[in-house]
């Protein structure tokens, strides 16, 4: 199992290259959350997310036979890009497996870095299993994604660069995939200071930790899609286990709706861009989740790879969620101006129309009547409530459409 001193030891070694990220305060999720709430941006590596430290770890511990063989790993996205950054960098073949799913944007990124993508597979388990073959195979170096000491050690440096920079935190919320991140932040931050809570973060599509701690063992979990990709681990590492029974306090889980609003909140409000894993852990601080009030609180943003096309999907996504994206049927009198009238109030409570549509034939609908159906954009709950409130004075018929 991982140790202190290996950890101590990884960020002696990857010090000169890996630059030290931003852990800053944020007066918005302070407010938001009644925490006081610091930000570990570890989105602002070269390659968008913290998996360049345990891939560059690993990399300097190979020996030169190791190195001229080349290396080999399956990802979701953003380990292959540290591994590939770092490993051309140094001179080293890389080869990369992905999902066939994985998102275009890591793909070309990894390419881009000097890595040979390979798609494979349905699932980050599929790309791994191959990955794991070839490696056998060809006599390369297999540098697992989470499951490695090396790599743990790696990523575990993220837990010595928070304390240096806040000394005083109280807790830390980290987003779970495999276990590798966690395993190696906790053991560094709870050998430090064992008062310090450490809360992981997992997607409800696929708790393959929560899993794993349940049966005692790793345990694999059945393929489910999900908007964090990076944390869809369907199986928990057998090396990170051991570390996250031993030093982690709490694993809560988090939904689809609300990982779309973290990421929307860290856009608008934080002027940054994570990805779905790498806002799991700001969602549950955004949704209450812990148990954490008053604590001095560090929340990972851990990755910010996320294709743009998907980006505006969930930034649609999580304005629905906020309820400041809303779709509305009014039943109207089918006859001249009435659409005008409404489209009055609309105005009249300064809501955004961003479509509208008639409609006759269906939705009950009766004779002498019409339905609108509107999208609109409000400020939020309390707007939709006042439109409600104005809508029912004035004696319209509507429905909130799902």
């Amino acid at each position: 199992m991982v140790q202190y001193q290996d950890i101590e030891a990884a960020h002696h070694r990857i010090r000169p290259t890996i630059a030290v990220t931003p852990c800053e305060f944020s007066e918005t999720f302070t407010a938001l959350s009644g925490n006081p709430v610091y930000f570990k941006l570890e989105n602002l590596h070269m390659t968008g997310s913290f998996k360049e430290r345990g891939a560059l770890n690993k990399l300097l511990l190979l020996s030169p036979e190791e190195r001229s063989r080349g290396v080999i790993c399956a990802s979701a996205g953003n380990h292959g890009q540290g591994l590939a950054y770092h490993a051309t960098r140094l001179g080293i073949r890389a080869i990369i497996y992905m999902p066939e799913h994985a998102p275009i944007t890591k793909i070309n990124a990894t390419e881009n870095f000097g890595g040979e993508v390979v798609l494979f597979g349905k699932s980050f388990d599929e790309a791994l299993a191959e990955a794991k073959r070839r490696a056998a195979a060809e006599g390369l170096t297999f540098v697992h994604a989470f499951d490695d000491p090396d790599v743990i050690a790696g990523q575990g440096t993220i837990g010595l660069e928070i304390l240096s920079q806040n000394p005083f935190t109280e807790a830390v919320l980290v987003p779970i995939g495999g276990g590798g991140l966690i395993g190696g932040i906790a053991c560094a931050l709870k050998e430090t200071n064992p008062k310090i809570k450490i809360v992981g973060v997992q997607t409800s599509r696929i708790p393959s930790m929560l899993a794993a701690l349940e049966h005692h063992a790793p345990f694999e979990l059945p393929a489910a899609s999900t908007i964090a990709d990076g944390i869809a681990v369907r199986r928990a590492g057998a090396e990170t286990l051991p570390l996250v029974e031993q030093y982690v306090d709490t694993i809560v889980t988090v939904e689809e709706e609300e990982i779309a609003s973290a990421i929307l909140y860290l856009l608008e409000k934080e002027k940054t861009v994570a990805e779905g894993a790498g806002a799991a852990a700001v969602a549950a601080l955004l949704h209450n989740k812990t148990n954490l009030k008053g604590k001095k609180t560090v929340a990972l943003v851990c990755g910010g790879n996320i294709d743009p096309l998907f980006l505006s999907h969930i930034i649609e996504r999580g304005m629905v969620k906020d309820g400041r994206l809303v779709r509305i049927r009014v039943f109207v009198p089918d006859r001249p101006g009435a659409l005008h009238v409404l489209t009055g109030v609309f105005a009249e409570m300064r809501v955004n129309v961003l479509s509208i549509a008639h409609e006759r034939a269906y939705h009950g609908v009766t004779l002498g009547n019409t339905s609108v159906e509107a999208t609109i954009e409000t400020r939020g709950s309390g707007h939709i409530d006042a439109l409600f409130a104005a809508l029912e004075k004035l004696g319209y018929r509507f429905e909130r459409v799902r």
